[in-house]
């Protein structure tokens, strides 16, 4: 496929969105924990294309009750069409005359749907101290439009006003103006407050957030701060406070000339059925629990999420075939974040990483899957069954190749000039090639390297990319081990495993011997599994990246001890990197078992989990 063919630029919005954009969003919502509901009017202003000749307004539903729309403050003929799986409801609206360059205002009353895709409600006795209700959501990729109807596409950007009524404190995508409008309750019920919030910063819809519970708050630097449950918030302000602002300081020392956009960087963890290591909402990142290990192991998370101020909220992928341009550079970053941080061969050893989970999703589609590309084709697709390591990985190996292919100095330049080139703005890879080739165009040199790359195979070429050379000074201690386990695997070796062998290791250097022997040829003896569990502690940790691995490696030896574990830990975790893998081999080691657990915990999961994890175990239907 040549990288000049024109396609689509978002095929997963029904909205014609290239006749009108969204600019500006009132949302003015009351949150109803009774009716687990989402109820009220969103004001939507768009800009009519020049040249517009349509009167008619599409925008993106799903699952959506939708009770009136209003034109300019007028009733307005408008239709809910027939649901279009796997992307719902267009609704049609009709505009009147609008002249092209100037702006509508569309007021549409909705209020949500049990089969709402974005947001997960949790009953007090699902909460960790049991005593209030709690709701956040998730609309990435496709699902903000299962709140409200909109141009539900990272190529549109549009200022954000929150106006959220809830019994409960409120945090939203945007900076807070304050608390306001008390009203009572009736019939037994709680009051109210209104929290108000408001976004400057143009952000697509899937970034539009919001979550309500009994949260409380502390400071975990000068210009941030983390939520979470009360008894969780001693906890999670000693493992991040550390870090937070050195990721910071690390990030805009890269970005150099782009500065940190969105005034605070704040961090909400939420319960644990998040199913996501982290969203990176604007001001506050989404994060799971699974964080708070008490060791500060892996708050490299933040350091993810962080980057994503700049790539994927400052600067969007124009659509989920371009997603790599999120993630990738988001991973790049965040590799250069650890290396300023913790020194460069903490950068290789994140990446070597990285490699392992990049190869585990290439073969978990097949070398030759549409998904394992770096630009993919999602025309008809649900962008939620591309998610994988792939663009992460695959998408961070490009960008080190061009590091190394260039020279760090002069790949450097270019990072602001990216980030400067298309802030609030959205792009595809075409876009990034063009802004590449174009920056050192007056670099004869540079000009020449960049003319040998095989741009048509990085972007559109299925499986493995050229596997970069890292440095592995971190991990060949934990290679050498693996090592001897193996020989102790084929009654070739005398060793005899003893906690010193693991004294003063990182949990990522647990998580890379771990890996390491998931990849023996053949499954370690029951027997070794439990020594192995025993002697290093693995089967009692309290990190979830530990022990998750450490059952991976005794479902694959059909080790029946870590059956149940390993059900009641898909009963406490919903981050997908954990569940979906255990419930794969689970379903393997034991059918019935795994069946049983997810129908114990369906309800636990988000509903993208949900459906994620009952499609491995069912198949798609």
């Amino acid at each position: 496929m040549s990288s000049q063919q024109l396609r689509p630029r978002d095929p997963n919005t029904l909205s014609n969105y290239d006749d009108f954009k969204t600019t500006h969003t009132v949302a003015n919502l009351n949150i109803d924990f009774s009716k687990e509901q989402l109820a009220g009017n969103v004001i939507l202003t768009l800009e009519a294309a020049a040249g517009v000749k349509t009167r008619e307004i599409t925008l993106d539903s799903s699952h959506l009750d939708v009770l009136d729309v209003e034109v300019g403050g007028s009733p307005a003929k408008w239709d809910l069409l027939p649901r279009t799986e796997p992307y719902g409801s267009a609704l049609k609206i009709q505009a009147g005359s609008v002249q092209p360059g100037t702006s509508v205002t569309l007021d549409i009353r909705l209020q949500t749907t049990k089969q709402c895709t974005a947001l997960q409600w949790l009953t007090k006795e699902q909460t960790s101290n049991k005593k209030h209700p709690y709701m956040f959501s998730q609309c990435q990729a496709v699902h903000a439009r299962s709140v409200f109807p909109c141009q539900d596409t990272p190529d549109i950007k549009s200022t954000f006003e929150f106006n959220l009524r809830s019994p409960l404190p409120v945090i939203a995508s945007g900076l807070s103006t304050g608390a306001s409008q008390f009203e009572p309750g009736k019939d037994g019920l709680p009051g109210t407050l209104l929290y108000s919030f408001k976004q400057s910063v143009p952000i697509p819809s899937y970034l539009f957030a919001v979550a309500s519970g009994d949260i409380a708050t502390a400071s975990i630097g000068p210009r941030s701060a983390v939520a979470t449950g009360p008894e969780e918030l001693r906890d999670a302000k000693w493992e991040l406070e550390e870090d937070t602002e050195r990721f910071i300081q690390a990030a805009e020392g890269i970005l150099q000339t782009v500065p940190y956009a969105w005034t605070t960087y704040n961090v909400l963890v939420l319960p644990p059925s998040f199913p996501y290591g982290g969203m990176e909402n604007p001001v506050f990142t989404f994060a799971t629990p699974t964080i708070i290990s008490g060791d500060r192991e892996n708050v490299d998370v933040i350091a993810h999420e962080l980057s994503h101020s700049w790539s994927g909220n400052l600067v969007s992928n124009a659509s989920w075939e371009h997603f790599w341009l999120n993630e990738g550079w988001t991973t790049y970053l965040e590799r250069r974040i650890q290396a300023a941080v913790h020194g460069e061969p903490h950068r290789s050893f994140s990446a070597i990483i990285g490699w392992k989970a990049l190869s585990d999703s290439i073969t978990q589609f097949g070398e030759d899957h549409e998904f394992t590309k770096l630009v993919i084709d999602l025309k008809g697709k649900d962008p939620d069954d591309a998610f994988s390591s792939i663009p992460y990985e695959k998408g961070f190996t490009f960008l080190y190749h061009l590091e190394k292919l260039l020279g760090k100095e002069k790949w450097d330049s270019f990072i602001p000039h990216y980030f400067s080139t298309f802030a609030r703005k959205s792009l595809d890879s075409f876009q990034f090639k063009e802004t590449l080739l174009s920056f050192f165009a007056s670099d004869p040199a540079a000009s020449h390297l960049l003319a040998t790359l095989d741009w048509d195979k990085w972007f559109f070429a299925p499986g493995f990319p050229p596997k970069p050379h890292f440095d592995t000074s971190l991990v060949d201690v934990c290679y050498a081990l693996a090592d001897k386990w193996e020989g102790l695997q084929a009654d070739k070796s005398t060793f005899t495993p003893k906690a010193d062998d693991i004294k003063g290791w990182s949990a990522n250097q647990i998580v890379v011997f771990l890996e390491r022997v998931q990849d023996f040829k053949s499954a370690l003896a029951k027997d070794n599994v439990e020594a192995m569990g025993e002697v290093y502690g693995f089967s009692k940790s309290k990190n979830v990246e530990v022990v998750s691995r450490f059952f991976r490696v005794g479902l694959r030896a059909r080790d029946e001890e870590v059956y149940l574990p390993t059900a009641e830990l898909l009963g406490r975790v919903g981050r997908m990197k954990f569940v979906r893998p255990l419930f794969r081999d689970l379903n393997e080691a034991d059918r019935e078992l795994a069946v049983k657990t997810f129908e114990k915990n369906e309800m636990f999961y988000h509903p993208i989990c949900r459906q994620l994890v009952k499609q491995d175990l069912f198949g798609k239907k």
